[in-house]
């Protein structure tokens, strides 16, 4: 069953080809007036899941939840286009044009705000690598201590030390293997999916509740051989292979979403990843996985750089802010260019604030040279690391192998999540990933090479049981998004001093006082958000009997 060689997932923008996207365009437009849907009737463009899912969390419905104008669609392919996505997050679409001269006349449109050019050359020349090779040399690593394989009623096999690692064992002992749980794999291909026996169980048990291509080049997900990178991840989560490979969440159910095109690196798979997410939050998705990264194009001129990584620039970071603030847990493969001397960062959507991008260490949680280094100053980047250094795998054969990535570190950490949501049901997506941060090895130093170290998801979810803070629909804030003040309603059993916390996205305290209450309704107005950086903040309220939460979005000042 087993072969020992090493993938090396360099998916952070190389290409073996000198061809660039054939005119494809990226349209925004201005509004979305003439819409034919309304935030009154959600159910039009959300499932009952999705539905359930913000009510819980008590998120609203606000302009970029209504679908693309269908009529400035329809009007742009009378124009000559082959429409290829719409995303409402963006407010746009991804066409493809035959005829580029008709750009102008789509520019001319009353309703077209500005139009992103995805063609071009190259103007240097790029390392001649697929992004998902399998290589002859291999990545040394220290042969793992750890001998025990056989609890919680699985025999985890080879695969034992990348589960135990974050304490994973122990919460499938206690019956939390992700059921209930959705997870949405946003990658490249998904070959064989359907006959691999790593995925019996997901098969026999309807696991797999679909899949959808966003790629859309007439090349099948599941029957190319060499676009596989879709179902190494998926193995690791969900796989079952009694005595060689248990995955981290392997009863949850998941979303096979293609958005990678293989061999080239466009930048409209930015945008083919965003549409992916938006669905993912449409059909009610707990978490989305990604192990993909974006740095550097077929086309030069659209190159990111460092500077570009700043958590909120990108179209993937963007697309990953949105699916936060939805209610969605993101997670995301940090890169592997750490021993790229030439780009010194995380790739996007790693860096985007509220995604937690998981960084790679070998069996005995020492970190993997190819891991990428990120920040540690104003922001954790990454946030986390898991075992992406011979991680066991399923091969394309029906065996196991092992594989080297972070590609293979994200899996681990987002299984784990949907078996930690699971065990912490209405929890807010915010608390969820401070407390994996919070249990984390090095918790209080956070660095630029692991963030906030190895998790222990045991930890993370009797952390949150001590703190017993849920998100609240009695504690109301508006208006919200805010830009500065608001006002906070709130009812309380009885009179008496309340602690008052605003938290960000890494679980530190940025405002912090107290509040006299009296029985019963309580409205008070809070100047909190002046001077804070725009983004996803929560409100926090405690006393003795009390702890409650609520998410504020904070606009540009």
């Amino acid at each position: 069953m087993k072969k020992f060689f090493t993938i090396i997932l360099l998916y952070t923008g190389f290409t073996i080809s000198a061809q660039v996207a054939p005119h494809k365009y990226f349209i925004e437009f201005k509004d979305k007036n003439q819409n034919p849907y309304s935030l009154d009737h959600p159910e039009l463009f959300l499932t009952q899941r999705a539905i359930l899912r913000r009510q819980a969390m008590g998120i609203g419905y606000d302009q970029t939840d209504l679908p693309v104008t269908p009529a400035y669609i329809q009007a742009v392919q009378n124009v000559g286009a082959q429409v290829l996505n719409p995303t409402k997050w963006l407010n746009g679409i991804t066409i493809y044009l035959g005829d580029t001269t008709l750009i102008n006349t789509i520019k001319q449109l009353p309703f077209v705000k500005s139009v992103v050019n995805h063609s071009g050359t190259k103007s240097k020349a790029k390392e001649a690598v697929n992004k998902f090779s399998i290589e002859d040399q291999f990545i040394p690593t220290a042969k793992s201590s750890l001998q025990v394989k056989n609890t919680s009623g699985y025999d985890y096999g080879e695969s034992y030390a990348q589960i135990h690692m974050v304490n994973g064992d122990l919460m499938h002992r206690n019956g939390f293997r992700g059921q209930g749980m959705v997870i949405a794999q946003l990658d490249a291909g998904f070959y064989n999916v359907p006959a691999l026996p790593a995925f019996d169980s997901l098969r026999a048990n309807n696991q797999i509740l679909g899949y959808k291509d966003f790629v859309k080049n007439g090349l099948p997900i599941f029957g190319d051989p060499s676009d596989r990178h879709g179902m190494w991840v998926l193995s690791i989560m969900g796989g079952l292979l009694p005595g060689h490979l248990i995955g981290s969440a392997p009863k949850a159910s998941f979303w096979l979403l293609k958005t990678e095109e293989l061999p080239h690196e466009y930048e409209t798979e930015e945008y083919n990843w965003v549409s992916g997410a938006e669905f993912a939050d449409s059909v009610g998705a707990d978490i989305i996985t990604s192990s993909l990264g974006y740095s550097v194009f077929d086309s030069t001129f659209l190159d990111h750089t460092c500077a570009d990584m700043n958590g909120h620039t990108t179209v993937c970071s963007r697309g990953a802010n949105m699916a936060f603030s939805k209610g969605i847990v993101v997670i995301v493969s940090a890169g592997n260019s750490g021993l790229n001397p030439n780009w010194r960062c995380v790739s996007t959507p790693a860096d985007a604030d509220f995604s937690i991008a998981c960084a790679a260490v070998d069996s005995n949680g020492v970190r993997a040279g190819f891991s990428s280094i990120g920040v540690s100053t104003e922001r954790i980047k990454p946030n986390v690391a898991a075992m992406g250094a011979l991680t066991v795998i399923e091969d394309v054969s029906g065996s196991v192998t092992r594989g080297n990535g972070t590609s293979f570190s994200a899996p681990i950490i987002a299984g784990m999540t949907a078996c930690l949501m699971q065990s912490k049901p209405g929890y807010a997506n915010t608390f969820i990933k401070t407390a994996i941060q919070r249990s984390a090895s090095h918790a209080s130093t956070p660095d630029s090479l692991t963030g906030f170290g190895i998790p222990d998801f045991y930890k993370a979810m009797n952390l949150m049981g001590i703190n017993n803070v849920k998100e609240s629909n009695s504690l109301i804030v508006f208006p919200n998004p805010v830009f500065s003040e608001f006002t906070l309603n709130f009812r309380s059993a009885g009179p008496g001093t309340q602690t008052l916390k605003l938290v960000d996205a890494m679980g530190r305290i940025i405002r912090l006082s107290t509040v006299q209450a009296m029985e019963g309704d309580n409205s008070l107005v809070i100047n909190y958000m002046a001077g804070l950086k725009p983004g996803i903040y929560f409100l926090m309220l405690d006393s003795d009997s009390i702890h409650t939460g609520t998410r504020i979005v904070k606009l540009p000042d």
